[in-house]
C-alpha cells in the first residue's frame, strides 16, 4: 500500500534520534541496575495543589467540549501574563491554546513554511525540530552553533546562509540541549536580520523559568520593532513540573493567529477545560517548584563539571539553563553514539548521543540533570570509572 510523502519525509526522524534511551528502557525492564539520564522529566511531582485544582475542576463539570483559540479564562491568564513580563499589551487574540509545546510547535511551522520554504535552526538543536520543519514539506538549514561562543546562535553566523527562500528562524532560548541563553543583544541583532530580509522569528522559550542564578532571560517578543514577526510557543510542563498535562500554547500577531486557528480546529479544540483552569491557577501563581529545581540543576551541573573535568579527559560544558549538561567526549577517540551505547551496556548509565541533536555535537552527548543527588553522584562515580577504561583502550 502507498503512504504519503509527509510520512516518507519524516521517516526516522522520530523515535530512531531516542534509541538509546530506549535501549536503557528495555534493560531496566529486564532488571539491570540502569541509571536514567536521558529524557527531560523533572524531579519533583507536579505540585499537589495543581493536581488538586484540576481534580476540583473535573468535579465542577468542566469537562465539556472546549473551543478552537482555547479556554477563555486560560487566554486571559496568558494575556496577563505576557504583557507584565515584556511591558507591553499582549492581548487574548494573539494567544492559542494547544496540549504542549510540541503540537504548538507543529502547527506554527506549518503555518509559517512549505514546500521550497527553508527554516534556519541552531545545531544542535532539540531532536524533534528536523521532524517538525520536514513535516511542513520545508528545508531546514543548520546554523552551526559553536562551543567557544557558549553555544549561542550568532548573527554573523545566520547571514551567510539567509537566501530568497528563507521564511523562518527556529530559536530555543533558553536552548536544549546546551542550556545556553539568548543575550538581549544576540536578540536584537536576530531581530535586525528577520526585518532585512522579512523572515519570521520563531521562539521556544519551555525552559524559560529554569534559568541560573547569574543569567538573563530575553524574548524576542519584548522587542516592540519586531514583535509583528515573532511567535513565541512555551507551556507549564518544564516550569512547573508538569510534562505529562500537555498544556501549552502560542503568543503571535493577531493576524496570524487569526490565520493559524483554522489549522489548529483540524487537529483539536483548544486544550481541555479542567487542565486550562489548572493551568491559569499555574500561571496567576507562579510555580512552586521551579526555583529548586533551579538549584539543584546548577548544583548538578558544576559538580559534573568539576568532577569529570578533574578526574577524566572528559570535559562538561557549564550550561546556563534548563536540566541538561553537555560533555565534550572527543578525547575518548570514539563518537557520542559509540560512547552512549557502551556506557549504557557497561556501566548502567543511560545518556543521549550528541547526533540525536545535530551534526556539530557528534563527539558529545549530553547527560540530563534531573535525577536525585544521591543516584547523580552514583552516575557520576560510573562515568569516571567508565572513562578510565577508555583511556585504556585509546593508550
Amino acid at each position: 500500500m502507498k503512504h504519503t510523502s509527509l510520512l516518507r519525509r519524516l521517516h526516522g526522524l522520530g523515535g530512531a534520534k531516542w534509541d538509546i534511551h530506549q535501549k536503557a528502557r528495555s534493560l531496566a525492564a529486564q532488571g539491570r541496575d540502569i541509571i536514567e539520564l536521558t529524557i527531560g522529566e523533572p524531579d519533583v511531582p507536579t505540585p499537589a495543589e495543581l493536581i488538586d485544582a484540576t481534580y476540583a475542576a473535573m468535579r465542577a463539570g468542566r469537562t465539556n467540549y472546549s473551543n478552537g483559540p482555547g479556554e477563555a479564562n486560560l487566554r486571559s491568564a496568558l494575556s496577563d501574563h505576557y504583557t507584565d513580563k515584556i511591558g507591553a499589551p499582549i492581548t487574548t487574540d494573539q494567544v492559542l491554546c494547544f496540549p504542549g509545546t510540541q503540537t504548538a510547535l507543529f502547527a506554527v511551522l506549518m503555518g509559517v513554511a512549505e514546500a521550497g520554504d527553508e527554516v534556519l535552526v541552531g545545531d544542535p538543536m532539540y531532536a524533534t525540530y528536523e521532524g517538525l520543519v520536514r513535516a511542513a514539506g520545508a528545508d531546514l538549514v543548520p546554523v552551526p552553533l559553536r562551543a567557544d561562543n557558549g553555544f549561542r546562535i550568532q548573527a554573523d553566523d545566520i547571514a551567510p546562509r539567509i537566501t530568497s527562500r528563507t521564511r523562518a528562524i527556529l530559536l530555543t532560548t533558553p536552548h536544549n540541549p546546551t542550556g545556553a541563553v539568548l543575550s538581549a543583544d544576540d536578540i536584537r541583532q536576530i531581530g535586525q536580520l528577520a526585518q532585512e530580509h522579512d523572515f519570521w522569528i520563531v521562539s521556544d522559550e519551555v525552559y524559560e523559568d529554569l534559568v541560573f542564578d547569574g543569567h538573563t532571560f530575553s524574548s524576542p517578543l519584548s522587542l516592540s520593532d519586531v514583535a509583528d514577526r515573532v511567535i513565541v510557543v512555551s507551556s507549564i510542563s518544564k516550569s512547573h513540573a508538569a510534562p505529562g498535562f500537555r498544556s501549552g500554547w502560542s503568543i503571535a500577531p493577531v493576524e496570524f493567529t487569526d490565520a493559524l486557528l483554522p489549522l489548529s480546529e483540524t487537529m483539536l479544540f483548544g486544550n481541555q477545560p479542567f487542565i486550562a483552569d489548572m493551568t491559569e491557577k499555574a500561571l496567576r501563581e507562579g510555580s512552586p517548584v521551579a526555583a529548586g529545581m533551579r538549584a539543584r540543576y546548577a548544583a548538578r551541573a558544576e559538580m559534573l563539571a568539576e568532577r569529570l573535568g578533574s578526574e577524566s579527559q572528559l570535559t562538561v560544558h557549564p550550561p546556563q539553563a534548563g536540566m541538561f549538561a553537555m560533555v565534550d567526549i572527543s578525547a575518548t577517540g570514539v563518537n557520542g553514539y559509540d560512547y552512549a551505547n557502551d556506557l549504557l551496556h557497561a556501566s548502567g548509565v543511560a545518556v543521549m548521543p550528541g547526533s540525536s541533536f545535530g551534526v556539530t555535537v557528534n563527539d558529545w552527548v549530553r547527560v540530563a540533570l534531573t535525577v536525585g543527588d544521591d543516584l547523580f553522584e552514583a552516575a557520576c562515580a560510573r562515568i569516571l570509572q567508565h572513562a578510565k577504561g577508555l583511556t585504556r583502550d585509546v593508550a
